[in-house]
């Protein structure tokens, strides 16, 4: 019995809450995200929209709480300019007479978030995400926790996360299908850097299904909490 119930006490011991990860005081970041490497071959066996995202080799970002994204770039003379706005995403190129928006209610993993760059905030479990806690690791003694979309959003697609407890960021995901669950990516983050109580990881490097380097992103000059205006992500 006494063993039994030392076991159970590890247990309990060794297990997180998400809350207990994810970064209370973030409200918004604006950087430059610059491509480093870039594969073509190696990203399209993610996806082919995900391997036309790295053809950007320059975008400016800015990232409000909650839900709020603009990203700005330049594709020869086409200016392109994207923002998610809540469940709004809007995709603009003037020279093309391009303006289109949809609304993405019903398509969870359209919906780019703070997820997305390595950081954990209370919106993403707000009618998103659930959290499930799965071990703590035993080489870094990071939290890893799958994620999955509330059974409203009738999307089965899985991210398993693994979170610094400490300086509450994603250092790795994989992201998984919906279809038979297969790995379709991993996501590394590193190199964060601290502003304020806030640490951001400023570089990104993905690895497909193979194992392969399929690009790496760095961002530079991150802003952190410096007040973005609402106004900056209008959809209208």
């Amino acid at each position: 019995m006494t063993t039994i119930l030392l076991a159970a006490a590890a247990l309990g011991q060794s297990s997180a809450k998400i809350s207990d990860c994810w970064q209370t005081n973030f409200n918004d970041a604006s950087f430059t995200a610059v491509v480093g490497t870039s594969n073509q071959k190696e990203l399209a066996k993610i996806n082919k929209d995900f391997a036309n995202s790295y053809r950007f080799k320059s975008t400016t970002v800015r990232l409000k709480e909650p839900f709020k994204l603009r990203l700005e770039t330049k594709v020869d003379d086409m200016d392109i300019l994207f923002i998610v706005n809540g469940v709004t995403r809007v995709v603009r190129i003037p020279s093309r007479g391009i303006r289109n928006k949809e609304n993405l209610a019903k398509s969870p993993g359209k919906r780019q978030t703070s997820l997305d760059f390595g950081l954990l905030t209370p919106a993403l479990f707000n009618n998103l995400f659930e959290a499930k806690f799965i071990r703590t690791d035993r080489a870094t003694g990071d939290h890893v926790f799958d994620l999955t979309y509330i059974p409203a959003l009738d999307d089965t697609t899985r991210h398993r996360i693994w979170v610094d407890p400490k300086q509450r960021y994603v250092n790795k995901r994989e992201w998984y299908s919906q279809n038979g669950g297969h790995l379709l990516a991993t996501f590394l983050y590193s190199e964060a850097k601290q502003f304020g109580t806030i640490w951001f990881p400023t570089k990104l490097t993905v690895k497909n299904a193979d194992n392969k380097v399929a690009g790496s992103t760095t961002y530079s000059g991150v802003k952190v909490n410096s007040g973005v205006a609402d106004s900056t992500f209008n959809v209208n």
